[in-house]
Parts: C-alpha cells; sequence; structure tokens
C-alpha cells in the first residue's frame, strides 16, 4: 500500500512569541507564517521581513526579530521534502500573497491528528511551490538603520549620530524608517538595548552600571526608569524572575572586559 508519510510528513510544530533570537531545531523544511511583528534570518539582518511574510528554509534556522514577532511554523520531512530543499537555494522569507492558502492549511496542519497530516504537508508543499516570486521588501535607508543599530547599539549617541553616519538628514531617516518599520529609530535603538539588557540580567552578575554601559544606557538609574516603563518590572526584579538562560555570546563591548 501507498505510505504517504514517505512522501511529505509532520515532524514538529512551533507556535512562538519571540523578540530574542530564536532557532527552529531540526533537520528537514521549516514552513511558516509570521502574522506579527519584523523578523530576519541570521546573517541577513538588513532584509527585513514584516507580518504576513513567509519563512521557507532548511533546518535547523535562526531568526532575529527587530520586535516582538509571532510565528507559527511546521517542520516537513520526507521524499517530496527533499525535492523541495533541492529547489530552495537559501534560507528566505517570501510574500505572503504569493502562496494565500499557506496559513490556513499550515493551521490546519497544526491541529490535524496523525492520519490526516499527509495530505496536508503534501497539499502545503504544492501551495508553497511558487512562493519565491516575490519577496517582501523594506526600504534600503531602513534596512541599513536597522543594521547599524544592531551592531552599534551600545556606542551610539542617538539619531543625529545615526542619519549622520546614513549620509542623510534627521528628519529624512526618522520619516523613511517610521513609514517602514512603524516606530521610529529612536524607539527602535531603545529596543534593542532593551534586549541586550534583558540578555545579560538573565545570564550575568554584573552590577546595574555595568549592564547599562554594556547596553548604552547613560547610567544605572536611566536603565531602570525605562526598563520598568517598557516591562513593568525593575531590572533587579526581572533578573530574579528569569530562568537562567543557556551560556551565549558576549555582547560586543563585553568582550572588552576580558582583554
Amino acid at each position: 500500500m501507498f505510505d504517504c508519510t514517505r512522501v511529505a510528513r509532520l515532524e514538529q510544530t512551533a507556535d512562538e512569541q519571540f523578540s530574542l533570537p530564536l532557532t527552529l531545531p531540526g533537520e528537514g523544511l521549516w514552513a511558516g507564517v509570521l502574522s506579527s511583528g519584523r523578523c530576519a534570518l541570521e546573517n541577513d539582518e538588513a532584509r527585513l521581513a514584516g507580518a504576513g511574510s513567509l519563512l521557507l528554509a532548511a533546518g535547523p534556522v535562526r531568526l532575529v526579530p527587530a520586535e516582538q514577532c509571532h510565528l507559527l511554523a511546521v517542520r516537513l520531512e520526507g521524499l517530496a521534502v527533499q525535492l523541495f530543499l533541492r529547489g530552495l537555494a537559501a534560507p528566505m522569507f517570501a510574500d505572503g500573497a504569493t502562496c494565500p492558502g499557506a496559513a490556513a492549511l499550515m493551521a490546519a496542519l497544526a491541529e490535524a491528528p496523525a492520519a490526516g497530516q499527509g495530505l496536508l504537508c503534501y497539499q502545503l508543499l504544492c501551495e508553497l511551490a511558487g512562493a519565491d516570486a516575490a519577496r517582501p521588501t523594506v526600504p534600503a535607508l531602513a534596512a541599513q538603520a536597522v543594521a547599524l543599530i544592531r551592531e552599534h547599539y551600545a556606542g551610539l549617541y542617538g539619531v543625529d549620530e545615526l542619519s549622520e553616519a546614513l549620509g542623510v538628514s534627521k528628519s529624512h531617516l526618522v520619516r523613511v524608517f517610521k513609514a517602514a518599520m512603524g516606530t521610529t529609530p529612536g524607539q527602535y535603538l531603545t529596543g534593542v538595548r532593551l534586549e541586550a539588557a534583558k540578555r545579560l540580567l538573565t545570564r550575568r552578575e554584573y552590577p546595574l552600571e555595568v549592564v547599562a554601559s554594556l547596553c548604552g544606557f547613560s547610567g544605572a538609574n536611566y536603565l531602570c526608569r525605562v526598563f520598568k516603563k517598557a516591562t513593568g518590572m525593575t531590572p533587579a526584579a526581572f533578573r530574579a524572575a528569569a530562568a537562567p538562560a543557556a551560556p551565549a555570546a558576549p555582547l560586543p563591548l563585553e568582550r572588552e572586559l576580558y582583554v
């Protein structure tokens, strides 16, 4: 008898809310839909995908969010999946409009009993076949600003310095960035600094003054004010409540502490 699980089968589902980098593990094809937020593939942070974008990648794959994101994804395996992956040159985000039925198929697959998953997997692969027809785009200026912020957040003095580095006026940068990202570059810079502070608070015992310095805040008092306004918690309370994080690569300025 024909075994549809050899052709395409569901190996794993992921329904993730994340504001820090996320790794989707395992081999096979990860197919997902980004329902909110903006996100990029690791090592391609200048190309941001927005809500409605489709993720297609051979696992494992690491995602770098620009803000709070929600992703529903499924990991598929099988003979048809292997053929699909041969045509996928590199991990990518695609325009969801090219595959209008993909999101509904992923949602159905995540809820389907095992007996009905094989057909849904094959239908999803067929739906995704034309996904590379168009990729979501963000204006080059906004993408460059995001890349600079994420790389140099600890040392940037503000939007004036950022606009100067990009060779444009501050007003033009703010206008383009807000239209593309839904927030100002200054607010985005603060958000990236807060992400870094959370990472340090969950895996290190640095004094708050050191955390503030490593993340680009002017001092511990300012860090506390901004942190509590954004999260409703003080940094100390966040540290006490957070589960210990796995070891991770040091932040840019953190490396200097060990030189």
